[in-house]
């Protein structure tokens, strides 16, 4: 019952967001993703070392080990990863966050992991109103600057980190691609 749900979701959340501008950052293809036991080794501000010491990201973390997306998270980049925390996965429908961890749903669960991921490290400093960002699933977001948050889409970026390979930037929503992305 929910694997039709999230695109449906996605598809009206984003028919709302505003469209048009110049494209920040080009969308490209994320790596292949590898098995975890492939990874090489880390430095300890790696973006999924940084996820994995948070006690917030223990959802997202989950999700990328399921989706076999470690790799392509812990590439050299530049990347800059938006990091939805375990309150925000809480917050989508019940069953959906199940749904996706399911091995059946590893396609779906990618795109969406690979919704929150640019292929440019993009400090807080250097995001602006309007602004629109390619993203690795090949689907675009929008930035909304308002005072002194700064969002994408609908998800308030709650803090920075930078990383050895990019950025981390934690944000209170999970981000859902397109229908068909």
């Amino acid at each position: 019952m929910m694997r039709g749900f999230v695109p449906i979701v996605a598809f009206a959340f984003l028919s709302m967001t505003g469209c048009g501008r110049e494209e920040a950052a080009p969308a490209a293809q994320a790596p292949a993703p590898v098995h975890a036991s492939n990874v090489p080794p880390m430095a300890p501000t790696n973006i999924v070392r940084l996820a994995q010491a948070s006690k917030d990201h223990t959802t997202l973390v989950a999700a990328i080990e399921a989706a076999d997306y470690v790799t392509a998270v812990a590439a050299p980049g530049p990347l800059t990863v938006f990091a939805p925390t375990n309150a925000a996965f809480d917050a989508l429908p019940a069953g959906t966050v199940d749904s996706l961890l399911e091995p059946a749903n590893v396609d779906q669960l990618r795109r969406v992991l690979q919704y929150h991921v640019t292929t440019s490290a993009l400090s807080a400093k250097s995001l602006r109103d309007g602004q629109i960002l390619g993203m690795t699933n090949g689907a675009k977001t929008t930035i909304r600057v308002e005072g002194d948050q700064i969002w994408i889409n609908d998800a308030r970026i709650v803090s920075s980190t930078p990383a050895d390979n990019g950025m981390l930037h934690v944000i209170d929503a999970v981000l859902l691609p397109p229908a068909g992305r």
